[in-house]
């Protein structure tokens, strides 16, 4: 019998030569795990994690069970791990934590090279902030384009770009909302595992309703190309989770990983770092520096400042990155023990470049997303022209509409 792996790489190469429903045929005659075939060509009927095997562990001495922050893990009478998916956050912990291996992460690549050979609706790409670098220092904005059109996506955006936005959003909310010493924000943007631990501590009435980026992305090239596809390539697993949560599962269709990606690239014979440039980029460095930790607190600060400099009271930030970090700093906020107003959470160390499916060292990470943001045209998205004009084509007039407008970058939080 095929393990898990192997079954996929082979049903990979098989939807890369448009030939999945042939290759599909010739296993139903083969033994094949049908729950693993079942997880890879309908991934959204399953838990995010799930059990390739049964665990050895005894209950006691499960370090998958223990590890998992939202009690998610529990064990089925065979030994297997079962994953409750509404209360899975998908941050990837218990994949790290098993010891044996035996638990594997959901694959939404063949839904996606699926809908890339129907050819019946265009397929965009969405990645993170936190890409540049990973697929090697050849590969710059322009090559991974090319690359992702090589694959038969019709274009690639950054998400970079709608980070931009939400950061004007967030700086509006902040001078809507901090009118005294007392008063603090919590950033909403962009993680989902600071999201799910400041929900779970009941925290949320001081988070504003913003969308995250890729949401964000996602909604808006649906309003500019209403029949599109959308999939978000970036390090996190947990955005997985997010993109099926009931109010905003009209924005994404699926979520890919570098890991992922790559895999598809090598497969398909595809050398990124070897093709011609296909650039065309316009997020400011606000919108590049979130993809590491403390970056959103930097981007908001610099906006704040920009929008509103008369403002007496500034913007005062604290963060932390990794979720013994969150939980301790959620608690000093529980406690009452804060004097910062902007407070920022990251549930990876070193941030979203510290994600449990990046392809290079954190901290060489985090050095390329610095110098990219360096390299932008514009510090901040308050003198970002591109902003402006994208804005205009959502429907939004001004900078101020992002808080009187309850559209596409905005969200209503349930504690």
């Amino acid at each position: 019998m095929q393990s898990f792996k192997e079954l996929y790489i082979a049903l990979t190469k098989a939807a890369l030569q448009n030939k999945l429903e042939e290759a599909i045929e010739k296993l139903e005659n083969e033994d094949i795990n049908t729950h693993h075939l079942s997880c890879l060509l309908h991934p959204e009927e399953h838990a995010p994690i799930f059990s390739t095997s049964p665990c050895e562990c005894d209950d006691e001495d499960c370090n998958c069970q223990k590890s998992c922050l939202f009690n998610a893990l529990s064990k089925n009478e065979k030994g297997e791990v079962i994953v409750d998916p509404n209360a899975c956050q998908f941050c990837g912990v218990c994949l790290d934590a098993c010891r044996a291996k035996k638990l594997t992460d959901a694959k939404q690549t063949l839904p996606v090279l699926a809908e890339i050979q129907r050819k019946e609706r265009p397929v965009y790409a969405m990645i993170a902030p936190a890409f540049i670098g990973q697929f090697s220092h050849d590969v710059t904005p322009g090559k991974l384009r090319a690359a992702f059109k090589c694959l038969g996506f019709a274009g690639m955006l950054e998400v970079a770009l709608f980070a931009d936005i939400l950061t004007l959003k967030e700086a509006l909310e902040f001078d809507k909302a901090v009118k005294t010493e007392k008063d603090y924000l919590l950033t909403s943007c962009c993680c989902p595992i600071w999201l799910a631990m400041c929900r779970k501590a009941g925290l949320m009435d001081h988070i504003p309703g913003s969308v995250s980026p890729m949401v964000a992305c996602g909604r808006s090239i649906k309003r500019l190309h209403p029949d599109a596809i959308t999939v978000f390539i970036g390090p996190c697993m947990a955005k997985k989770a997010e993109a099926k949560e009931e109010d905003i599962k009209d924005a994404v269709d699926h979520v890919l990983t570098f890991q992922e990606i790559q895999d598809v690239f090598e497969l398909a014979d595809i050398n990124p770092a070897l093709l011609n440039e296909d650039d065309r980029e316009h997020s400011s460095t606000a919108g590049r520096i979130y993809a590491y930790a403390g970056g959103v607190s930097q981007a908001v600060k610099g906006c704040l400042e920009k929008l509103r400099p008369a403002r007496s009271l500034p913007l005062k930030a604290t963060c932390a990155d990794g979720v013994p970090a969150c939980r301790e700093l959620i608690d000093r906020v529980l406690a009452g023990d804060i004097t910062a107003n902007f407070l920022e959470g990251m549930g990876c160390v070193g941030g979203c470049v510290g994600g449990p499916k990046i392809l290079i060292d954190t901290e060489e990470g985090k050095e390329h997303v610095k110098e990219y943001g360096k390299e932008a045209l514009y510090d901040s998205p308050a003198e970002n022209p591109y902003v402006v004009e994208l804005l205009h084509r959502l429907g939004y007039p001004t900078i101020e509409s992002l808080l009187t407008q309850d559209d596409i970058f905005a969200r209503h939080f349930k504690s």
